[in-house]
């Protein structure tokens, strides 16, 4: 989902209230590689890779995003200068032996040759930050390249997806208590990751997993909700897990939904009763003085399990983009005898400030 923390009004792009009338996406069949694609037409939308690199014994978390919003500018205003549509770009980079977070974001608006996202397929760029798919829809390799100077790091990966999850009701993620609030969503879990992690200029081969999730909306949260908490794990035995949760300024949930996937690709989707999160040990930002429970326990028809950050400090300031700070980082999921049986990304948004989507 997340993708995720998306801020409507960003960088002081104030977005007319028209948009607030728009009917939110409606039912209809996903068709592949065609929504692969953007979808220029809705508010919002991302494409989302988050996943764990392994260079020998390091471990390293990772995340590549691309934004994509409509401003509800029309073609008839009269500046030529006036953006119709506003991509974003974020990447981080956590380093699992040195506790340390990376990251680094970019913005940009159309018009000038600077920024992509084709329709009719995967083919996401701003300046030199890319993202693109290729191959058959069931048989799919992603290429991503990000370089950071200010960060100091830089990757150039290759991901293999065979699976393609419909979230929700075939496709269509009920997000909210209210029509319309709700996204198209896919995912594909269980991402071979292969290629060169630079650091501090020095490449290091990389090889592990990823997930990668495309949502696309006109009204993404329920009217109450401040921010939403979500995460994507990928099992060790083949199969994943997704969960989420709508949250209220007091902590309670007003939605909720996820998904299990089995090795043979099986998908059983999560009423909004099926899923419970609940918040263990926090831990509070020094830089925004936002309190993150970096540990969760969660119920779903398919067991109970423990979500475990695996550092604390995994904070990301966006304010230069989507104007937004969350947290993203890399976890381990347990089951209900501390077993390890999985691991991927655990995200928390909302818990810095409302967001505004």
């Amino acid at each position: 989902m997340p993708r995720r923390t998306f801020i409507a009004a960003t960088a002081g792009l104030a977005l007319p209230v028209a948009w607030s009338a728009e009917p939110g996406v409606r039912p209809r069949p996903l068709k592949f590689p065609a929504d692969f694609g953007a979808h220029p037409d809705t508010r919002t939308e991302w494409w989302y890779v988050t996943g764990e690199l392994q260079s020998g014994d390091r471990s390293f978390g990772f995340q590549v995003t691309f934004f994509r919003s409509n401003t509800g500018i029309t073609g008839d205003h009269p500046s030529r200068f006036t953006p119709r549509q506003i991509v974003f770009a974020h990447a981080a980079l956590s380093d699992i032996e040195g506790k340390r977070m990376r990251h680094d974001q970019r913005i940009a608006r159309d018009g000038f040759g600077v920024v992509r996202a084709k329709e009719g397929d995967t083919d996401l760029r701003l300046r030199d930050w890319k993202m693109a798919r290729s191959g058959p829809a069931e048989d799919s390799r992603y290429d991503m390249s990000v370089r950071s100077e200010a960060g100091g790091f830089a990757l150039e990966l290759e991901a293999k997806a065979s699976r393609i999850v419909l979230q929700g009701n075939g496709g269509l993620s009920t997000k909210g208590r209210k029509p319309g609030e709700a996204s198209h969503y896919y995912s594909r879990p269980q991402l071979e990751v292969g290629g060169t992690l630079t650091l501090d200029g020095k490449p290091l081969t990389v090889k592990g997993r990823a997930w990668l999730d495309h949502e696309w909306s006109n009204i993404y949260m329920d009217s109450e909700a401040v921010g939403w908490d979500w995460l994507g794990m990928n099992l060790d035995n083949g199969e994943s897990l997704m969960a989420f949760r709508m949250r209220r300024a007091d902590g309670a949930g007003v939605f909720a939904g996820g998904s299990w996937t089995d090795a043979k690709g099986k998908v059983r989707s999560f009423t909004p009763e099926e899923v419970r999160f609940t918040p263990g040990r926090t831990w509070t930002s020094a830089a925004t003085r936002a309190v993150y429970p970096v540990e969760w326990a969660l119920e779903t028809p398919n067991g109970k399990f423990l979500v475990k950050s695996l550092i604390d400090n995994q904070e990301i300031d966006s304010r230069a983009s989507t104007g937004a700070i969350y947290w993203e980082g890399l976890s381990d999921l347990t089951d209900a005898s501390g077993k390890r049986v999985g691991r991927g990304y655990l995200e928390m948004t909302g818990y810095a400030g409302r967001l505004r989507i």
